[in-house]
């Protein structure tokens, strides 16, 4: 068959492949056992051509490189391949519980691409319950590892490799069926991307394929890159632990801005940490870095409608660029170093992005956002039987130039909070409250997201761990906005007495009847706060999610007796406070890190390699 490739048959074969990526995660989601996967959605999908190249920026998905890497020609029909090797994944696979599975589509005989699903499973081994131990040395005390493998090979199953797999989890029932419906998922978008090719011919589908990756670095020069000022930025974040010692690890960046290209220089990068926080990304070009951090540029389009619209998929790599450090750094660390929490580096990542970028636009972008944490509570009963309750929970969303951040969403797209009634049906808990957490959202003109306060009671004794940052360090604030609050976790025992915890811990006793509460951070704010229309602050004040405290310490809005609809606002008071602190200050800081922070830089607690300095002693806001 012979078709010619327009821009009619060009956006159906566009939206074609992006409705194949959603009917496989419905796919996933139906079959699915676990709830980490089915429940919370922990999970990523992607089409991708024979060449290895993703079709789509609907996720940041994994890469098709470890299969060419360890199997070369050798890709047949009916063949599955398997891994979730950190060091052996081209930087994709960031930890062991993320299993990666893969199947190639081919079209008669000529393949056509991979279909691949890879989630967040319940339990692959290690030390600790949900295999994500907090206090662990090297990657064999966090689970089983599996270098990249073929599960089915031309259609024939290694029922040995699927025992040894399922033999190494303490939940095998969930990990067999996840297993499983990921890889009739594959099947399911592989049929997809065959029907594409025998409604418009290979060659034409190829071509398609060609123009969707040309399309999208195309959109990125023409429209994103000439809103960043050509020059050199620097920019770095932190984790405050390891698991073993509290103090900053810092994440560095320096980024260079042409004309045509933006490369993104780690050198600086702390030294690599004892404990779970390292990440090896330096595989394959930095290839996943590239596209994980690549759709931060949307936030520069023209409109937040504007932004929707450009796809960011595997064009991103041809003008973003990447340069490591030598091994033995937290984004280099050498072969074997714990990779478990990785997630905190992963998060940072498109913070100092974002933070560099914010120098070369003056300020025109997000405040800091949430980041991922986990927390939860195990136990056994009677029988023995493991009981594992565990959530992802979001966080406050970036104040933005054009609007407040989000209230409790979640970094992991389209994932979710377990449900208090299937909780408490499945698991020994009683959710006694979820609520949003008052002043909780870094103050500005837009102000950043609410987290989360929630409070769950143990019905048995059980074990609490907590895989958290953000646990001291806020969320930053840009333009003048201010810091949101940071993560924090604590267990109220039967005689009223509390017990503030590390947002990293592990194995925790809480005893029956002890109450639980978590409370997770703000976005960052945007924009001086004393900008903030009266009236939205008056509004949230309202609604119980700023207090009166708050309202007047950091917006300068006074309050007067309340009438019958609700609190009214001191106009003349107001007024004057506001024009008190602007008249008292010589100018705002680009960003705010919060008072944690400003404790450890007083304290001379923050030392830059050779080279660096502080990268916010940079330059002021004037008001």
């Amino acid at each position: 068959m012979t078709t010619t490739l327009g821009p009619i048959e060009l956006e159906v074969i566009t939206g074609t492949i992006r409705s194949a990526e959603v009917e496989i995660e419905a796919a996933v989601e139906r079959a699915a056992r676990s709830p980490m996967i089915r429940d919370q959605h922990d999970y990523r999908v992607g089409l991708y051509d024979a060449k290895g190249r993703k079709l789509t920026g609907r996720s940041y998905g994994s890469l098709i490189e470890p299969i060419f890497e360890f199997f070369g020609d050798d890709i047949n029909p009916g063949d599955v391949f398997f891994w979730n090797d950190p060091y052996n994944s081209a930087g994709s696979c960031g930890h062991v519980p993320d299993l990666c599975t893969t199947v190639p589509i081919f079209h008669e005989d000529r393949l056509l691409g991979f279909a691949q699903v890879f989630g967040h499973h319940d339990d692959v081994g290690g030390c600790v319950p949900g295999s994500l131990p907090v206090q662990v040395r090297d990657q064999w005390g966090e689970g089983l590892v599996v270098p990249p493998a073929k599960l089915y090979d031309k259609g024939v199953l290694n029922e040995t490799a699927f025992r040894i797999i399922e033999r190494n989890s303490r939940l095998p029932e969930h990990l067999r069926g996840d297993i499983d419906s990921e890889i009739g998922a594959c099947q399911l978008g592989s049929r997809r991307l065959i029907e594409l090719a025998q409604r418009y011919g290979v060659e034409t589908l190829e071509s398609a394929f060609d123009a969707i990756i040309e399309n999208c670095a195309a959109t990125i020069r023409a429209e994103l890159l000439p809103k960043i000022a050509d020059g050199v930025y620097t920019f770095e974040d932190y984790i405050e632990s390891d698991g073993f010692t509290r103090k900053l690890y810092a994440m560095r960046l320096t980024m260079t801005k042409t004309a045509e290209k933006i490369v993104l220089d780690f050198t600086g990068t702390d030294p690599e940490a004892e404990g779970p926080i390292n990440w090896a990304i330096d595989y394959c070009e930095g290839r996943f870095v590239r596209k994980w951090m690549g759709p931060v540029l949307r936030c520069l389009a023209d409109s937040p409608e504007r932004a929707a619209e450009i796809d960011i998929n595997e064009g991103v790599l041809d003008v973003i660029d990447v340069v490591f450090p030598g091994k033995g750094t937290l984004v280099t660390p050498h072969f074997g170093r714990p990779t478990g929490l990785r997630f905190f580096i992963l998060i940072r990542s498109l913070g100092i992005f974002a933070g560099a970028l914010a120098k070369a636009t003056e300020g025109r972008m997000p405040a800091d956002h949430e980041t991922i944490r986990i927390w939860g509570l195990h136990s056994r009963d009677e029988e023995g039987k493991l009981s594992l309750f565990r959530e992802v929970l979001g966080g406050g969303g970036p104040g933005r130039p054009w609007a407040d951040g989000s209230d409790v969403v979640h970094i992991v797209p389209n994932s979710r909070n377990l449900p208090a009634e299937f909780s408490e049906q499945r698991y020994p808990v009683l959710v006694e409250s979820l609520a949003l957490r008052s002043d909780s959202a870094g103050a500005g003109r837009r102000r950043g997201g609410f987290g989360y306060d929630k409070r769950v009671r143990a019905l048995r004794d059980c074990l609490l761990l907590s895989n958290a940052d953000r646990s001291e360090l806020a969320p930053y604030g840009v333009n003048g906005g201010l810091a949101g609050r940071p993560y924090g976790v604590s267990v109220e025992a039967g005689d009223g007495s509390v017990r503030s915890l590390p947002g990293m811990i592990d194995d925790v006793p809480v005893r029956t009847g002890d109450l639980v509460r978590l409370w997770t951070s703000g976005g960052g704010g945007w924009g001086d706060p004393l900008e903030r229309e009266v009236e939205l602050v008056r509004y949230d004040v309202q609604c119980g999610l700023v207090t009166r405290e708050a309202a007047e310490a950091e917006y300068g809005v006074i309050f007067g007796e309340d009438e019958g609809e609700g609190p009214t606002v001191d106009e003349e008071a107001t007024e004057r406070l506001r024009a008190e602190r602007r008249g008292t200050r010589d100018g705002l800081p680009m960003f705010d890190r919060g008072e944690h922070f400003r404790k450890v830089q007083s304290a001379g607690g923050l030392v830059w390699p050779e080279g660096w300095a502080d990268p916010d002693d940079w330059a002021a806001v004037t008001t």
